[in-house]
């Protein structure tokens, strides 16, 4: 059971690691520590744990916010597959979300991608038959990018002196791939635009569009899905449920409603942390998962931020795109309403994605750059079980932050009227959207709330509103200090800052964390290699 602060469960005086918010990279780190003696604390400032892995329940229905599907879960001999099942200890849970994990509709046109490598192959060709020649370099290009990156992020976990004697080596042939953008490296094989288009369909899972992109970023989301993708059976809530009892069998345990004020320094050494309440819990570690600008600008004292010049760090990297989520109650099951597994990925006919989102940034009256539908409860096979002849669905856009800026500083749910106003004005585009893809669930809708920029920010504590913290472009990977260890000694860092995009990048920044602090390589020891 995960222990409340304001139940006041028995906090220790010490503990060998506290980690900082309770996302996938803090979970992640906190079961490999335990695994290996380590009594955690893991503090978590809202009311529920999981950071974008965690669910919400209202009106009778359930969502998840962060989690709509993981790639390569259907492989035993995966590394994901094999850390997530470390983890927890084997407990987790998965449903295969079928042939068809993506659709990518770009006006009246849809082309599917399938699982299975040479499925997803011969597909894509059947529907640009002149252009089978590119698409096999394509492919080719997704491997080849994704064999250099095991050097580059092990580079990371490595000592000080021995991760700068060894990153040239380690990291010059991964840079031959992340410094090119998507769209540099794809053109160069087809000047075909529709299909740089659908190749480029899923941009939404790691937030930038093509000339945007570093082509890595984009290789690593399209290699993860080639094996299909899977949705967690219970919900992504099971992934903490999960998790939590390999903390516990070391004495750790995980904290909600548990605000960390600041790290505790003492001598240039992080020997704990301040509570907001004003009580400081001691440890031989702190390890940060809040990201990492988040992490510098509020949990660090100014003296320490300005000793090591950290701001410095801070302007050269920026947030990764805003965004809004349509959380949908349905009357009616999944298989009534004949909702699909399938993710749909809804782009404007006549437009790039780059333009796309361009022409939306400047007016967001206009055509929305991207629309991804999702339907948890169709994927997860327990769902009937707990939500009987009920259904969900996710509706996801981009929504710069800057356009709810004005209500910065207000509270969750009391924001005002005319907050209200464009909230239910951007989910009735959205809900068209909808109905042109699925008519039949017209009606069928009892409930539908908006989460905007605020909403993430508020339960995230994402300065921007930010979904996948930095930006994936090219510059961000030649960033030195997107590492573990910090200037600050026992200080580190974890989550998406450290690996990449999402739930998969954040679990593999909770290893590289760990081995950075334990100075064991635990990639060799979960994974094999």
């Amino acid at each position: 059971m995960i222990q409340t602060y304001k139940r006041k469960p028995d906090i220790a005086d010490h503990y060998h690691t506290i980690l900082i918010g309770s996302g996938m990279g803090s979970l992640s780190a906190a079961a490999i520590l335990s695994k290996e003696g380590h009594k955690v604390l893991v503090l978590e400032r809202h009311y529920t744990a999981g950071g974008y892995t965690h669910v919400f329940k209202r009106k009778g229905f359930e969502w998840d916010v962060g989690i709509h599907y993981i790639g390569d879960m259907q492989r035993p001999k995966s590394a994901m597959k094999k850390l997530f099942d470390y983890v927890t200890d084997g407990e987790l849970k998965w449903a295969d979300m079928g042939e068809v994990y993506d659709r990518i509709i770009i006006g009246d046109k849809s082309y599917d991608l399938v699982k299975g490598l040479n499925n997803f192959k011969e597909k894509l060709i059947s529907y640009f038959p002149e252009e089978r020649e590119a698409i096999v370099k394509y492919i080719d290009l997704v491997f080849a990018a994704n064999r250099t990156a095991g050097k580059f992020y092990i580079n990371k976990a490595l000592p000080k002196w021995l991760g700068g004697l060894s990153y040239n080596w380690m990291t010059k042939p991964f840079f031959k791939y992340s410094d090119k953008t998507t769209y540099e490296v794809i053109s160069s094989l087809t000047q075909n635009e529709e299909l740089i288009k659908v190749l480029t369909g899923q941009y939404g899972d790691y937030g930038l569009p093509p000339k945007e992109s570093s082509f890595f970023m984009h290789t690593t989301v399209a290699k993860h899905y080639f094996g299909g993708g899977s949705f967690p059976i219970g919900g992504s809530s099971q992934i903490v449920k999960t998790i939590d009892p390999v903390i516990e069998k070391s004495g750790g345990t995980i904290v909600i409603n548990a605000e960390v004020e600041e790290v505790h320094v003492v001598n240039n050494k992080a020997c704990g942390v301040r509570m907001a309440d004003g009580r400081i819990i001691n440890s031989d570690h702190v390890i940060s998962g809040a990201g990492l600008i988040t992490t510098y600008e509020k949990l660090l004292s100014k003296d320490i931020v300005n000793k090591y010049r950290l701001r410095d760090q801070l302007n050269k990297v920026k947030p990764s795109a805003a965004h809004a989520c349509l959380y949908i109650g349905l009357e009616g099951g999944p298989d009534e309403l004949e909702l699909p597994k399938t993710n749909l990925w809804i782009y404007p006919k006549d437009t790039d994605h780059d333009t796309s989102v361009k022409n939306y940034l400047e007016d967001i009256d206009a055509e929305f750059p991207v629309v991804y539908v999702s339907f948890p409860a169709a994927k997860d096979p327990d769902w009937p079980n707990r939500y009987p002849g009920k259904s969900t669905i996710d509706i996801i856009t981009i929504l710069p932050y800057d356009i709810f800026e004005s209500w910065n500083g207000s509270k969750w749910m009391k924001r005002g009227e005319s907050y209200e106003d464009l909230k239910e004005k951007i989910s009735q585009r959205l809900l068209e959207k909808l109905y042109e893809q699925l008519p039949q669930v017209k009606g069928k809708i009892v409930h539908y709330e908006l989460s905007s920029p605020l909403t993430t920010k508020h339960f995230m504590n994402y300065s921007k509103g930010e979904i996948y913290g930095l930006d994936h472009n090219p510059e961000r990977f030649r960033q030195k200090f997107l590492v573990p260890r910090t200037p600050i000694k026992n200080f580190y860092l974890t989550g998406q800052d450290i690996v990449t995009a999402g739930v998969g990048g954040a679990l593999f920044a909770g290893l590289l964390t760990s081995s950075a602090l334990t100075g064991k390589n635990f990639m060799k020891k979960i994974v094999g290699s």
